[in-house]
């Protein structure tokens, strides 16, 4: 029998919560019925599918969301915690290259041959369902740059609560820059494939094409809970602040300060708490387009982040690259010593999705302490009103533009304020550096 962890006394039954979910125990002590995390999650869905949705229900609505992510997270991070096949451990992949794509989809939907096709790697494909079983990764070179392409095992419902190697498809799929969802379009309109997949990744805390809600946040020690917001609210029900205190009262928040700076719902609420979610863009590839009429392939060519392909024909492929490297917001930027013609050879490549494209990003991806000693860069090309143009840190630049960065000179260096720390510090690292080769020699 498991070791009770925790007992509180509810009604004629003792509920004792044990390693695996929730026991109930009567008052002499019998096992009367155990239920896993999965079972809980199955009821909380069945109450919510039962409850009417309006304005007055908008607040229990909320604490049940708020319930069912809980949940959700202690499901993924007691998985996560059991070595192979959990939750956090995934596929062991080095990443390379300038940006990491990840191939999800169902079964025999053509991702092992459009990763054969696009990439010299050579992954089996085959006629029968499952012919991958782990990750099999290739690279691209696309304007200059090179990016990872992961075929991964294709992935069934109910993936997200451990079924196949579901658990381990997501967990690169939150290390990727770009997911991209193979579907056969042929069979699409039957199956819904990319509903099923869509509330699966949803499920994992991954959301597919949106940005994180512009909600502040901040717990604290004392002083209550502080809600306030700067426009109206009308997705929280009828009293905001009583929906936002029923989530934060499921996980035990008691004091903190919220501001909600837009018009949000309980589900954008519930992900800055948890504050765990990955927002990662998803590309949708229509593939085997040659076996269904044209009056399919335009409905669904016209479908949102959607691209219509055939990899057997090589159909519109290079289009496909295009729209790969818009989404995953990749800019070339070459480098110019001063009086020396730019390095178009190796390029600085960046991207709108991690860390930003602005002038500060280019420094410190050519040297640290570049953006320490900065003081403005020279421009050239599209980001620019003419050139060149003198331009500051937190310029944003564009595709293939060409930066000259000027340093500060020793005199403006001497001029700052904490230019003696510096110094200091870097004597001391000097002094301990030539005192470890010496205990080596």
């Amino acid at each position: 029998m498991p070791r009770v962890v925790r007992a509180r006394k509810e009604g004629r039954y003792w509920k004792a919560r044990l390693c695996f979910g929730l026991l109930h125990v009567s008052a002499s002590g019998r096992i009367l019925s155990t239920m896993g995390i999965v079972d809980r999650i199955k009821e909380i869905e069945e109450e919510m599918a039962r409850t009417q949705k309006n304005k007055a229900t908008e607040h229990h609505l909320g604490a049940l969301k708020a319930r069912l992510a809980k949940l959700r997270s202690e499901l993924l991070l007691e998985t996560g915690s059991k070595g192979p096949g959990g939750a956090g451990s995934g596929f062991e992949v080095a990443r390379s290259g300038d940006g990491r794509v990840a191939l999800i989809g169902f079964p025999s939907v053509g991702k092992s041959s459009l990763l054969n096709t696009l990439t010299d790697t050579e992954s089996q494909a085959a006629a029968y369902e499952f012919t991958t079983l782990t990750c099999i990764p290739g690279n691209i070179i696309y304007n200059d740059t090179k990016i990872q392409l992961l075929d991964l095992p294709g992935i069934i419902e109910g993936a997200a609560h451990g079924k196949g190697r579901g658990k381990e498809v997501i967990a690169v799929a939150r290390s990727s820059d770009l997911v991209l969802m193979v579907l056969d379009g042929g069979k699409e309109q039957v199956n819904n494939h990319r509903a099923i997949l869509e509330r699966e990744l949803e499920t994992v805390g991954l959301r597919l094409n949106k940005k994180p809600p512009n909600i502040y946040f901040r717990k604290k020690k004392d002083g209550g809970v502080k809600f306030n917001s700067t426009v109206p609210l009308t997705q929280l029900g009828p009293d905001p602040a009583l929906t936002v205190g029923r989530i934060l009262y499921e996980y035990k928040i008691h004091n903190c300060e919220m501001l909600l700076r837009e018009d949000v719902s309980t589900d954008q609420v519930i992900d800055v708490i948890e504050g765990n979610r990955k927002y990662v863009r998803c590309l949708y590839a229509y593939n085997k387009i040659d076996t269904i009429t044209i009056e399919d392939v335009d409905r669904l060519a016209r479908e949102p982040d959607a691209i219509v392909i055939s990899v057997r024909h090589k159909l519109n492929l290079e289009r496909l690259l295009e729209r790969m490297w818009d989404y995953m917001g990749l800019i070339r930027v070459y480098t110019k010593r001063r009086g020396a013609p730019p390095e178009f050879r190796e390029p600085l490549v960046m991207s709108s999705e991690r860390r930003g494209v602005n002038v500060e990003v280019a420094c410190e991806n050519i040297s640290r302490e570049l953006s320490e000693i900065f003081n403005y860069a020279l421009v050239w090309g599209r980001s620019t009103k003419y050139d060149p143009q003198r331009c500051g840190l937190q310029h944003t630049l564009e595709d293939e533009d060409v930066v000259q960065v000027v340093g500060k000179t020793v005199t403006q260096q001497k001029r700052e304020k904490g230019y003696s720390k510096k110094v200091q510090e870097h004597w001391d690292a000097l002094k301990a550096k030539k005192k470890k080769a010496a205990l080596r020699s």
